[in-house]
């Protein structure tokens, strides 16, 4: 095992990580820009060092400076959270080359599953559904024909990156010259890789997500699913386990087929397979996310698994001990992100002080954050401050008990989207647990009508 581990990252997800190596013994070392050096992570942390400026460039994406304080510190491992570099294969492939353990995937893998058209060829050779669609096409002219052959409506993405970045939707050929341009110079730019390729659009979907641990000695097993149906923007804003929406034959394939994706690649670490399932039950393999996931916590409420810790034990040679047929999922878990922005006006991003702070208790009551009164949110940053994670016996009593926990929340000082969740999960649809990745669509226009 580890002694000391370097955390690449900044926020919740770096409180979270040094909690996890402090229960296993390991001593932490923090980074910090310089806007962040009152940070909750770097108070926490055996360990902090300065690596850059304010803006993530001069500091969190600063490779040099990031290796030089682990070798500095003594650091044996790097885990890079999810963002910013975990999904950086230069970045893993420095690691390699400095004999500092990567705490996810090889660089390789991540090239591999990073390019998303590559990873769906991939997916279609192991016989993982795959949504219809056409390869990387750089022609525009030839991307017009096959777009053609596809069918409308239809999505151009970019092969590299995430965030919703790169995807376009295209209801009509008179549409789709703009489009592929736009996609195309919206990826070069933020991933500096402007290849596209197109999907068909399938529509209505739930976007349904399975999370996988897999160590260095061949062994995968599924942990269950995560609804992030509820979305803005490709942006999730919730997420929930079980889904509404799975039977347990569905839920069964769609958990095999995620474990015959990670085998397929041999992959190792945690991972998790990104599903689209249509209304007939049918799903379709959308991409693999080669880290964790923002909402792992979801999945280690409703298991009893530490994800973050197994993730530092598979790096450092363990193997799995638990088995597919000893995996049991226990009641009903939501996850708000809570994030500091204004949704009355756009979603403006909000920062400043927090002059008063609650935050909700009680059973089964999680919020991972990394504010404090009096912290000041910065301007550089995610506008996500926390996560709530509630679970109960059963989904109507887990929405209850989110909108307690909701009312209950208070962060004075900052704009928060507190209301509008708890709007979101009094809503008919969302109850109903029918709603799809149109919901907010649906939501916004309602309200919007409401206050004509």
């Amino acid at each position: 095992m580890f002694s000391k581990i370097l955390i690449a990252n900044r926020g919740e997800i770096a409180v979270r990580i040094i909690r996890a190596c402090r229960e296993m013994g390991i001593s932490t070392v923090a980074i910090y820009s310089e806007a962040d050096k009152n940070a909750m992570h770097v108070q926490l942390a055996d360990e902090s060092y300065c690596v850059g400026g304010s803006r993530v460039a001069d500091s969190y994406l600063n490779m040099p400076a990031i290796l030089t304080v682990a070798i500095e510190s003594g650091a044996q491992a790097i885990h890079p959270g999810y963002g910013l570099l975990s999904e950086n294969a230069k970045f893993v492939s420095l690691c390699e080359q400095c004999n500092i353990n990567f705490i996810g995937p090889t660089s390789e893998m991540i090239k591999l599953l990073g390019d998303k058209d590559n990873a769906r060829k991939t997916m279609r050779a192991a016989g993982v559904p795959v949504t219809p669609g056409c390869d990387i096409i750089e022609d525009p002219v030839k991307a017009r024909e096959e777009a053609e052959k596809i069918g409308f409506p239809l999505l151009i993405k970019a092969r590299s990156g995430g965030g919703g970045k790169g995807i376009r939707r295209v209801d009509c050929i008179e549409q789709f010259d703009e489009a592929f341009a736009a996609a195309s110079s919206e990826a070069q730019s933020a991933f500096g890789d402007g290849a596209c390729y197109m999907e068909k659009f399938i529509h209505p979907v739930k976007h349904i997500e399975m999370q996988l641990l897999s160590d260095k000695y061949g062994n995968t097993i599924c942990l269950g699913e995560r609804e992030c149906s509820v979305q803005r923007k490709n942006q999730k804003m919730i997420e929930e386990s079980p889904s509404p929406a799975l039977d347990d034959r569905t839920r069964k394939e769609m958990m095999k087929a995620a474990v015959k994706a990670a085998k397929a690649v041999n992959y190792v670490n945690a991972g998790t397979v990104e599903f689209l399932l249509d209304m007939d039950n049918n799903f379709y393999f959308m991409e693999m996310n080669t880290r964790l996931q923002v909402e792992h916590g979801v999945t280690e409420m409703v298991t009893g698994l530490d994800i973050v810790q197994w993730q530092i034990r598979i790096a450092a040679g363990g193997k799995l001990t638990r088995t597919q047929d000893s995996i049991f999922t226990h009641g009903n878990v939501i996850e708000c992100r809570i994030n500091a922005e204004d949704p009355e006006h756009g979603f403006r991003p909000s920062c400043g002080r927090i002059k008063r702070l609650h935050i909700p208790g009680g059973s089964f009551v999680r919020f991972d954050t990394a504010i404090f009164q009096d912290y000041f949110i910065p301007p550089y940053y995610d506008s996500m401050i926390g996560k709530l994670i509630v679970q109960a016996r059963s989904r109507e009593l887990a929405i209850r008990k989110m909108k307690m926990a909701l009312s209950e929340l208070t962060i004075d000082g900052i704009d928060i989207n507190r209301d509008l969740l708890a709007e979101i999960l009094s809503d008919e649809q969302f109850v109903s647990g029918e709603y799809t990745t149109d919901f907010m669509l649906d939501f916004e226009k309602k309200h919007k009508d409401g206050k004509k």
